[in-house]
């Protein structure tokens, strides 16, 4: 079964900013999907409109069948979302702020009490349940928040950015969590986020998307593998897009070699390191030259000409 299916997407604010371009794909049941890109790509207005929030302009979304736009009500009953900034209430105890969560959502009080005892023990918070939010670490409010977004049962939950802001250790135990949800429920998880460290670990299908368009879409492993095994990377001294050219001429680098400033990758694919290196060395045009597996960020960095990290 498809959980989201999006068609044609698109959102233009007013003054005919378009931050959404028509954008296409779909998140089988109990898959998880990551969405990546820089701050202003697009990842948290596609959010706001499959979470209802925001308007499409045109296209289609939808969450188990529902449209979001001519059936928000409908969408929001089977989904649920972890925003970015905490919307938990500080100034109440961890099993107060869930009790409300589950009155909103229509959950009976019988069957409310056992899911927060339930959710509380998944996202390990049943200790620090009856005090105050005020008084949690961050990792905690974080886990609270989750739990807070689970105890509806959602079909499809939607973690915007989870772990942007935390600090390493916490961050840890925030990823840590979303995998054990990962491999505990038969939910739908869309992961939003711009560290592909992230996205690489958990996910099942990433789509990475820039300047509102989705620029690449598929699993991981496929990702990487369009880049070969290995690349060569230079430092180059002198003009970089002379340097690629004259690589490119030597058959050294491919169509799929990249530049950002003066630096230069080349996927090897069926060369071998050793000719590339010759090469370089005799064409005299490398500061530092060096060897290495791809990374994700190297696939965004080619379809892009971005570093995500330093985008983000």
């Amino acid at each position: 079964m498809t959980a989201i299916e999006v068609r044609k997407l698109r959102k233009t604010y007013p003054g005919g900013v378009e931050a959404v371009k028509g954008i296409d794909f779909q998140v089988a049941a109990g898959e998880v999907f990551g969405l990546l890109g820089p701050n202003g790509a697009g990842k948290s207005t596609t959010i706001g409109m499959l979470t209802t929030t925001i308007a499409p302009t045109a296209g289609t979304a939808r969450l188990a069948g529902f449209d979001v736009a001519t059936e928000p009500l409908a969408a929001r009953s089977v989904s649920s979302v972890v925003f970015q900034e905490p919307v938990v209430d500080r100034a109440l105890t961890g099993r107060r702020n869930l009790d409300i969560h589950a009155r909103l959502w229509r959950v009976e009080p019988a069957a409310a009490v056992t899911r927060i005892a339930e959710t509380a023990e998944l996202l390990g918070v049943t200790e620090i349940l009856d005090r105050p939010v005020g008084s949690y670490s961050g990792g905690e409010r974080r886990r609270l928040e989750i739990a807070r977004a689970l105890v509806s049962r959602p079909r499809v939950l939607f973690l915007d950015e989870p772990t942007v802001g935390l600090d390493p250790r916490i961050r840890h135990e925030v990823l840590e969590l979303i995998a054990r949800l990962r491999t505990s429920s038969e939910m739908t998880i869309l992961l939003t986020t711009h560290y592909l460290d992230e996205a690489e670990r958990l996910c099942d299908r990433i789509a990475i998307m820039h300047a509102g368009r989705i620029v690449a879409l598929g699993k991981p492993d496929a990702l990487l593998a369009g880049l070969g095994r290995e690349l060569v990377e230079l430092r180059v001294k002198g003009d970089a897009t002379a340097a690629l050219a004259a690589l490119r001429a030597h058959g050294v680098a491919g169509e799929d070699a990249f530049l950002v400033g003066s630096t230069l990758t080349m996927p090897l694919h069926d060369r071998s390191a050793s000719e590339a290196i010759t090469v370089v060395a005799t064409l005299g045009i490398a500061d530092a030259i060096s060897t290495r597996p791809p990374t994700l960020d190297d696939v965004y960095l080619r379809l892009t000409g971005d570093r995500l990290a330093e985008a983000a």
